[in-house]
């Protein structure tokens, strides 16, 4: 990579970067933030390995990825010299120190996404996003006064601000594979009330149904903000009543004998939650059933 301008952030093209050829996989844990808008035109020989998952770089697209997370480059052929183009934008967290994004970067629910989840972004989102870009590598490469760090922050702002504002656009505008998401979770949490787990196992994890969904819980429960005004945890929770409510309303169990069927230790938590979701407690709602 280029030498940077700057000892706590770096911006650059990603064609300034040396040719890289790869003769098999390799792997590497970054202590900085790191944000590619960026292209690989090889993709269908190199792929990006972030966790668990891959993702091969066919379209321009937009990835955040925090300090401490494990990256990996993998090739399907010997000797491949990656090919790519974009931006790249790296920021040490002590650049953030003591500045309003110190406390308020990880508000954004991107940093906890995966590389698969990345943002796809419209040819005029790109362009507005490089000029953003383009501004904070011009500051770096200025001199240093009392003015940079502060333009540098504003202009990062905007550029999570506008990455926010594309990723609900994205939630939208890529309405079926999102609704095909909510199906296969309705399908999931179904088959789990179903098998009778809730007994041996408790109510399922937001993170064990991300990991059985294959998607990072924070980007699960963005996508089901937006299609149901509900996050995953609360997604559980309708699913639970709806169970209880069939319970009550079809069996001559006893409230005591349901709550311990949906994995509660204790009635008194089964009959707050039942009331917080319905506004009566579930022997109120068995009586007017009847």
């Amino acid at each position: 990579m280029p030498k940077p301008q700057h000892p706590l952030i770096s911006v650059f093209e990603v064609e300034s970067v040396s040719s890289l050829t790869l003769n098999e996989p390799a792997a590497w844990l970054c202590d900085f933030y790191c944000i590619g808008l960026k292209r690989v035109t090889n993709a269908n020989e190199v792929k990006l390995k972030y966790g668990q998952q891959t993702y091969d770089y066919d379209e321009g697209i937009l990835s955040f990825i925090s300090p401490n997370q494990v990256l990996g480059l993998s090739v399907d052929k010997s000797a491949v010299q990656l090919k790519q183009s974009g931006w790249m934008l790296l920021i040490h967290p002590d650049f953030l120190w003591s500045t309003s994004l110190a406390t308020t970067i990880k508000h954004y629910d991107f940093w906890d996404y995966s590389v698969n989840e990345a943002l796809f972004l419209s040819e005029k989102e790109e362009t507005l996003l490089v000029d953003i870009i383009k501004n904070v590598q011009q500051e770096c490469h200025s001199n240093i006064d009392k003015f940079s760090k502060s333009i540098i922050i504003s202009h990062l702002e905007t550029l999570f601000n506008y990455a926010d504002r594309f990723y609900h656009r994205q939630f939208i505008t890529r309405e079926k594979s999102s609704h095909q998401l909510l199906e296969r979770l309705d399908h999931l949490l179904s088959d789990y009330f179903g098998r009778g787990d809730l007994i041996t196992q408790g109510l399922p994890t937001v993170g064990h149904i991300a990991q059985s969904l294959n998607v990072s819980p924070k980007y699960l429960s963005s996508s089901l903000k937006v299609l149901t005004g509900q996050n995953t945890q609360q997604h559980i929770h309708e699913k639970l009543i709806e169970k209880a409510k069939e319970k009550l309303s079809t069996t001559e169990l006893t409230i005591s004998e349901i709550a311990y069927e949906l994995g509660f230790e204790h009635l008194q938590s089964f009959s707050k939650l039942f009331k917080t979701k319905t506004n009566q407690s579930p022997l109120a709602f068995r009586a007017s059933f009847h």
